[in-house]
């Protein structure tokens, strides 16, 4: 992939740092002020909030803000970040992204990075969805769609066909079974639940799947799951410019080395593809 640089002059990238932060807050606070108010208070790291992670990173051309917003928030649930995913759920709201593919993600979160991170998460969503709508309770949710376990290996089937490009074989029973011979009941569970129960839901798109499951694997360092989900993702429609422009994303959310391995996992990956033909 051809290198990529910019020369902007500081001013330059400020502008673009408020218009970022006036997306973020819908309109609603003086951007310029509300960047004065961070450098009073944070110093260095209130300037570099700015200019650097709004002016470097979130104007970035190559996803789109709510594919942003998607990567931050699954980011913050999976390290544990409550305040400031309080805030990002409602900037994520602000640049198109529905309640329904907010919670949606953190299912994602429950499967790749533990239940007890989602549940906590879920708590934070709720309270900003909370505050937003002025209530002390929100209303009940819909559950999961119950499924036995045939309609679940169905489904996980078909979702190993679109992450593998078809190499997954097209016999639930003989897929499920190749899962379980290399990792025992692990296996069953990651195809029952996490292929026939998570990733068959039509709540959220298999593309936007992939964005977040990729980002989690990221955050977590796991680099012989991205192996997997990397090429799965470009299966489900992401680009290899936008799979890297999640570690981008990163550098800031959960640090430099996690997206230094991201992004030399990826390009492993992509290599491998090439490689294959």
């Amino acid at each position: 992939m051809a290198s990529e640089t910019s020369n902007r002059t500081h001013a330059e990238r400020h502008a673009a740092a408020l218009e970022v932060f006036d997306g973020f807050m819908a309109g609603e606070v003086d951007p310029e002020r509300a960047a004065r108010a961070m450098r009073r208070r944070h110093g260095a790291l209130g300037s570099f909030a700015v200019d650097v992670v709004m002016g470097d990173v979130w104007c970035r051309p190559q996803l789109s803000r709510r594919d942003r917003s998607l990567i931050v928030i699954t980011t913050l649930a999976t390290i544990g970040s409550t305040e400031e995913l309080l805030l990002h759920t409602k900037v994520g709201l602000n640049h198109g992204l529905t309640r329904t593919e907010i919670e949606e993600l953190n299912l994602h979160v429950a499967a790749y990075a533990g239940f007890p991170m989602a549940m906590q998460a879920t708590r934070v969503i709720d309270e900003a969805f909370r505050a937003i709508d002025g209530v002390e309770r929100l209303d009940e949710r819909e559950p999961s769609e119950p499924k036995d376990d045939d309609q679940r290996r169905l489904d996980g089937a078909d979702v190993r066909r679109s992450l593998t490009g078809g190499r997954a074989a097209g016999d639930p029973a003989a897929d499920l079974a190749a899962m379980v011979d290399a990792l025992g009941h692990v296996g069953q569970i990651a195809y029952d639940w996490a292929f026939g129960d998570l990733w068959s839901r039509p709540q959220l798109s298999r593309r936007d799947r992939s964005l977040v499951v990729i980002t989690i694997l990221a955050v977590l360092s796991k680099a012989r799951e991205l192996a997997f989900h990397v090429p799965g993702g470009l299966e489900h429609g992401l680009t290899r410019t936008e799979i890297e422009e999640i570690m981008v994303q990163l550098t800031i959310y959960a640090g430099l080395p996690r997206a230094v391995e991201g992004v030399v996992a990826a390009r492993e990956a992509f290599a491998k593809i090439d490689r294959r033909g």
